[in-house]
């Protein structure tokens, strides 16, 4: 990925996922707005599965790699997309704790970034409950949450086949339609930072 705001036109998005399940719901939405990303945007996955968990005396010996490599793609990438389960009415713990970690990296990867978040769950609400849990932790993270469209996939076992794959070609065109309106936050932010700077 090039450094953030210097690619033009070019957005690169960091995705991040909630669920190291290799057959999730949540992993198959991510993998089919990246196969299916808009011309001039690429998605790249975060690996978070191999993040300790938060210690601060792990952190007063050293970050981890793993934690400064997500780090270096945080401030890279243009933007964030998280792609998030809910568990129990929140935000995955797997999830939580790498943004726990990310957060605590000196330069605050994260902070001024655009974000946007989609999530899917066999429940009725499509991880509305965590989306909004998200948004909180965002705010002191400084990260610009897109507001929207909102992209809450219920009723996912419908939706997806056996392997985690997104069958669904209206939740499709719902995801790449919040893909294309996070590139364009994303652009409209990194204009506006350039008049102010001007």
């Amino acid at each position: 990925m090039s450094q953030g705001g210097e690619t033009g036109d070019r957005i690169e998005i960091l995705a991040i996922a909630g669920s190291l399940r290799e057959k999730s719901y949540n992993r198959g939405l991510l993998r089919a707005v990246r196969d299916h990303a808009p011309a001039g945007v690429a998605i790249e996955e975060a690996e978070i599965g191999d993040f300790p968990l938060y210690n601060a005396d792990v952190e007063a010996a050293g970050f981890p790699e793993a934690v400064l490599r997500v780090g270096r793609q945080a401030a890279a990438a243009e933007a964030v997309l998280f792609v998030t389960p809910e568990y129990n009415y929140s935000v995955p713990g797997v999830l939580k704790n790498a943004i726990d970690w990310v957060s605590r990296l000196p330069d605050k990867p994260f902070a001024g970034k655009p974000a946007a978040v989609m999530g899917a769950s066999p429940g009725n609400l499509g991880t509305a409950r965590a989306q909004y849990h998200l948004r909180q932790i965002g705010v002191f993270l400084d990260l610009r949450f897109l507001n929207k469209p909102e992209v809450m996939v219920g009723q996912a076992a419908q939706k997806f086949d056996a392997h985690g794959n997104l069958t669904d070609s209206d939740t499709l065109s719902r995801a790449e339609a919040l893909v294309s309106a996070l590139a364009d936050w994303a652009r409209a932010l990194e204009a506006g930072r350039a008049a102010r700077s001007s």
